[in-house]
């Protein structure tokens, strides 16, 4: 487990030292146009990752997806030395594209290394590893960002990927040893099949068809409430460095709250009442916090709700969602699973933005009124995902590993 609180932690940490960066050029720039423009960046990635898994088995794919992040960087830092006027709103599309691939091949794997028992026992720690991350991180962008610069904490985040692919690297035989034991396993043979094949799976299989569901509600309600965030920083800061300190004083309070619930709630929830339950408790939260909004939405309201809302999502949402794939096949944890975190993810995203560029003529009454039925179909979509979950065979029992074995990995 050590390793994979590792893993998880130097990824969010370089995430987090971007976040703030990529959140701060955002609220200056047209959202609906870089929301489209990801979408699309989504939609011409998806046939190129699936080919990559398809093709080359998973020691060669995964250290190749973060070495092509780290390259990315590097491109990077260099245009920000350069007056480019598309470096902003480029940068904002590489963040969020990189931030769901790398964050969603991170759980792939960890479904190749756990079974579904030792998941429910685990992944709320390894989540805590990711969140600690996103502590730190926004920790450093805001203390280093006015002494360094923008372009220098890009270094930063790189030199924490570089550390990521350390960790998958001892990792490798933990998910080695528990492919031994599916069926027709060969050793460093590629997955094979359709690069495609993840948009295929979404269709056949209800639980897949339930997932990809709560992904897009669940990204609607962020969405609302992220264009709500980003209209107050463009109008209460003048400056790309005030607006990166209060969006990584606001990753703070997330991240903070999160660690707290993960740390002393989820594992618990989950070994407990099951993968239902724990999904709908944010569910509900969140139509709660937008029920407020719609009927006060100040500004401060919002900050609270956002806080709580995301918090929900990384401590009992995300561990619970992630849970489920340890239960599908290995195609399905990679593929499908892809498809979801960033096609059907974008998808959300691009529909919502709209959304609230439409709603926002109206007021952020209107905006949060609207918000209430997404939120509702939150509500609705994970106890369609726990119907479907319930349905599934019982999964097998693997030995529990050693306490030398859990240490490695």
């Amino acid at each position: 487990m050590r390793w994979a609180f590792a893993y998880f932690f130097c990824l969010l940490t370089g995430y987090y030292v971007l976040r703030p960066v990529r959140d701060a050029l955002g609220s200056t720039q047209n959202l609906q146009l870089l929301f489209t423009g990801t979408f699309i960046s989504m939609l011409l990635l998806q046939p190129v990752y699936g080919a990559l898994v398809s093709r080359y088995p998973r020691r060669v794919f995964l250290p190749v997806v973060y070495a092509v992040f780290i390259a990315c960087l590097l491109f990077f830092y260099w245009a920000f030395h350069q007056p480019f006027a598309w470096r902003s709103g480029a940068f904002f599309i590489w963040v969020a594209v990189f931030n769901l691939f790398a964050v969603s091949v991170f759980w792939s794997f960890m479904a190749d290394v756990f079974n579904n028992a030792d998941a429910k026992r685990l992944y709320g720690y390894i989540g805590a590893g990711g969140t600690l991350g996103g502590f730190i991180g926004p920790i450093l962008s805001r203390n280093l960002v006015g002494h360094i610069g923008v372009a220098n904490l890009l270094l930063l985040s790189a030199s924490m990927l570089a550390l990521c692919i350390v960790c998958i690297q001892r990792l490798r035989p933990w998910a080695h040893a528990r492919e031994k034991a599916e069926t027709g396993f060969k050793p460093g043979v590629a997955m094979g099949g359709d690069v495609l094949a993840g948009l295929r799976l979404i269709r056949e299989q209800p639980l897949l068809r339930a997932l990809a569901v709560l992904m897009f509600f669940g990204v609607g309600v962020g969405t609302l409430l992220y264009n709500e965030q980003a209209a107050i920083a463009r109008t209460q800061f003048d400056t790309d460095a005030a607006r990166t300190a209060y969006f990584s004083t606001l990753d703070l309070f997330i991240n903070g709250l999160t660690l707290v619930v993960q740390v002393l709630l989820t594992r618990g929830l989950l070994q407990r009442f099951g993968v239902a339950p724990v999904l709908m408790i944010p569910a509900v939260v969140v139509l709660l916090g937008f029920s407020v909004l719609a009927a006060s939405p100040l500004p401060l309201l919002v900050a609270m709700v956002q806080v709580v809302t995301r918090a929900g999502e990384f401590s009992l949402l995300k561990p619970a969602r992630e849970t489920l794939y340890t239960r599908v096949s290995r195609e399905a944890r990679y593929k499908a699973k892809a498809a979801i975190d960033t096609v059907v993810y974008r998808g959300g995203d691009l529909a919502f933005v709209w959304l609230h560029k439409l709603l926002a003529g109206f007021g952020p009454t209107a905006v949060f009124g609207v918000g209430v039925l997404v939120a509702a179909g939150l509500c609705s979509s994970a106890w369609w995902v726990g119907r479907e979950q319930a349905r599934l065979a019982p999964s097998s029992s693997p030995r529990r590993p050693t306490q030398a074995e859990e240490g490695r990995a």
